[in-house]
């Protein structure tokens, strides 16, 4: 199992909590990164949002590409995963940004392409926003922009989104980045079978992944495609003493109030195809983080997390509050147990 972490690029994860101590500094960034680095953590994912969707439309947010730049000048083994949504990137200038940044982590950058969900985002911001299967299709031409761009000298291409004559970029880089994508709607899953090389999904249950993750197999195999190098999962993550300790922590955040990030909320359950219905739980937390209930004592959560390693999925993207204490006390109480350091104690 890898481990990762959300870089906290919007100060926190609950809609419930007004203080998370995570102050949104590049020295309280980076000092997570090397902290990660340093217990063992594999990788980051630097969401991409210009509004915050956790605070409301008047809460702060870092530019994500910014951000991954830095942190890649300040860390020397986490693998660098920052989203990319191509409506408000133009190809060839991310392809040169994303040459640029790779070279700077020294082959650590990758990308998780998102297709936008958020209208008034995209309305506040001046970009076009596509109805849902049509930011699909958009994104798989995209991709395919972008790894010609890396790989042809000069590159032409004339597609239905974009046209490019011989198009010279250099360097090149050394190691093309790893695409991440993840979606749940039909037009969704059978584009990102075809474009992406990693495969990520929102926090759910042992079935509900086992069903997704058997599910993309098929279409890979059915285009007749290797399969994918990682499935990647989002989830929230509470470790404690006790269980009580644990579930005290959970009511905490769950304490829903209809804050000033609930219509944003509103607009992602509405403009996304999503497979699984959501409540006012899933609200608390982003990206369904408490579905695979990572909550409960290090045995209890490591045990968990083997389930899900056990049909199929290889890479965790964990969201934490406050983001650098609790990412230690992870990275201390639970990670050993699930590399089998002190294997013994699971379920014991």
């Amino acid at each position: 199992m890898r481990f990762g972490y959300w870089t906290p690029v919007f100060g926190g994860w609950l809609r419930n909590v007004d203080d998370e101590q995570i102050p949104l500094t590049f020295p309280h960034l980076a000092e997570i990164a090397q902290t990660a680095e340093r217990v063992g953590f594999d990788l980051t994912l630097v969401p991409e949002l210009n509004l915050n969707d956790i605070r409301g439309y008047a809460g702060p947010t870092f530019d994500a590409w910014a951000t991954t730049t830095a942190l890649a000048a300040v860390t020397s083994t986490l693998e660098l995963m920052v989203a990319l949504r191509p409506s408000y990137h133009p190809p060839a200038l991310t392809a040169k940004q994303a040459t640029t940044i790779q070279a700077i982590a020294g082959n650590r950058f990758t990308l998780n392409v998102v297709s936008s969900w958020w209208a008034e985002e995209a309305r506040q911001y001046g970009v076009e926003f596509h109805e849902h299967d049509d930011r699909y299709a958009l994104t798989a031409e995209y991709v395919d922009v972008l790894r010609g761009l890396w790989t042809q000298t000069p590159f032409t291409h004339h597609g239905p989104s974009f046209d490019f004559e011989g198009t010279y970029l250099e360097p090149k880089p050394e190691v093309l980045p790893l695409i991440y994508a993840g979606g749940e709607s039909e037009a969704g899953r059978q584009a990102i079978s075809g474009f992406a090389d990693a495969y990520l999904t929102h926090g759910g249950t042992v079935d509900e992944l086992a069903a997704k993750i058997g599910d993309m197999r098929r279409r890979r195999e059915e285009l007749g495609r290797e399969p994918f190098e990682h499935v990647g999962m989002a989830a929230y993550a509470i470790a404690r003493d006790t269980e009580q300790e644990a579930q005290a922590e959970l009511e905490r955040i769950t304490d829903v109030r209809h804050g000033a990030a609930y219509e944003s909320y509103q607009e992602f359950v509405s403009r996304s195809h999503l497979d699984t219905a959501v409540d006012l739980k899933d609200y608390s937390v982003s990206n369904r983080g408490l579905r695979p209930g990572f909550v409960g004592t290090p045995e209890q959560v490591a045990e968990k997390i083997l389930a899900f390693e056990a049909v199929g999925v290889d890479t965790l993207l964990l969201q934490f509050s406050p983001a650098l204490t609790e990412l230690e006390r992870f990275a201390e109480q639970v990670v050993p147990l699930v590399r089998g350091e002190v294997a013994t104690h699971v379920g014991g």
